[in-house]
C-alpha cells in the first residue's frame, strides 16, 4: 500500500497516522482539526489506537473488538503507543495497548483480531425506517468543537436542534453520517463513527453539560469485504441510553449501511455533571 504525503491524505488519515518506532512502539501527533472540548475527539483517539494494531507486523486477522479506557486527557502534541499481541491462537489474537505522553498513561485499550470463516448467518436487529440522507438537510457545524466539521451529519430524530430548554423524554438520536472529505469506509473510520454522537445527557437535560467518555467499546460485525463494498456512502447510526445515575450514563449505538447491513455496535460509559 502506498504511503501518500500528509498533504495528500484526508484530515482523518492525518490524525490517525503513526510512525513505527521499532518493536511494539509507534509515535503519533494530535491533529488540530479533531479538537474536542478537552483534547482530541475520542473517536479519533480510538481509531489511532486501532491503527497501531493494523500496522503491526505480527497482526493476525481483522479487528473484531476494541475497548478503550480514557485514563486522562490527551494533550496537544506527540504521543507514543505500545501495542502488544499478548496471545495468538489459530483463529484470534489478543492485544493490550497503552498511549503515553511523557511518563503518563493517557489511554489504555484491549483488542481482539481474528480470522472470519463462512458459517451460518442471521441478523435479529433491524434498522429503523428513515428517510434517505439526500432527503435531509446537513446539520450545522456550529457546536463549539472543531471535530464536528469533519463529518456530514443528517439528523432524523434527536438532533442538535432538539437540545431545548425543556429537555427530551427520549435519549435516542438517529442520523446519517459520513466523512465530509469522502473516503472509503474501513475499520478506522468505523471506529470513530462509533463515538460520533453527542452526549445523551445533553438531549435529556435540554442543555450542554460537562461530559466525557470514560470507556468505549466497539464490536465490528461487518467483514472487510462488506466494508469495501460500502464505499463512501452514508452510515445510519442510532444511539440511546438506558440509565442516568450518579454522574454516569451509558450509551448504546448501532451502525448500519444503507442496504440494512449491521456494520458495528458500540457501547460506552460517560461521566456527566448537571
Amino acid at each position: 500500500m502506498s504511503d501518500p504525503s500528509a498533504s495528500d491524505r484526508s484530515v482523518f488519515d492525518q490524525a490517525v497516522a503513526l510512525e513505527h518506532a521499532g518493536g511494539d512502539w509507534y509515535h503519533g501527533h494530535t491533529h488540530e482539526a479533531w479538537a474536542n472540548m478537552v483534547g482530541p475527539f475520542g473517536g479519533s483517539t480510538a481509531a489511532t489506537m486501532l491503527n497501531a494494531i493494523l500496522q503491526h507486523p505480527k497482526r493476525h486477522g481483522d479487528p473484531l473488538a476494541l475497548t478503550l479506557n480514557y485514563a486522562g486527557p490527551v494533550a496537544d502534541g506527540r504521543f507514543d503507543i505500545e501495542a502488544r499481541p499478548v496471545r495468538t491462537n489459530r483463529s484470534n489474537q489478543h492485544w493490550v495497548l497503552e498511549m503515553r505522553q511523557g511518563d503518563e498513561v493517557v489511554t489504555t485499550a484491549t483488542a481482539l483480531t481474528g480470522l472470519r470463516r463462512e458459517t451460518w448467518s442471521e441478523t435479529e436487529a433491524a434498522p429503523p425506517e428513515v428517510p434517505a440522507p439526500e432527503e435531509l438537510p446537513r446539520a450545522s457545524e456550529d457546536r463549539g468543537v472543531r471535530w464536528i466539521s469533519n463529518y456530514d451529519m443528517r439528523f432524523v430524530t434527536g438532533g442538535w436542534d432538539d437540545v431545548a430548554e425543556e429537555g427530551s423524554e427520549s435519549s435516542t438520536t438517529t442520523m446519517w453520517i459520513r466523512d465530509a472529505q469522502e473516503r472509503p469506509l474501513d475499520h478506522l473510520a468505523l471506529t470513530a463513527l462509533g463515538d460520533s454522537f453527542f452526549p445523551r445527557s445533553f438531549l435529556r437535560l435540554g442543555r450542554p453539560v460537562p461530559a466525557g467518555t470514560v470507556t468505549l467499546s466497539v464490536y465490528y460485525l461487518a467483514t472487510a469485504d462488506e466494508l469495501a463494498a460500502h464505499g463512501t456512502d452514508f452510515v445510519l447510526g442510532s444511539v440511546h441510553s438506558h440509565r442516568f445515575h450518579g454522574n454516569y450514563h451509558d450509551e448504546s449505538a448501532r451502525l448500519w449501511s444503507r442496504d440494512g447491513t449491521l456494520l458495528a455496535v458500540s457501547n460506552q460509559l460517560m461521566y456527566f455533571k448537571s
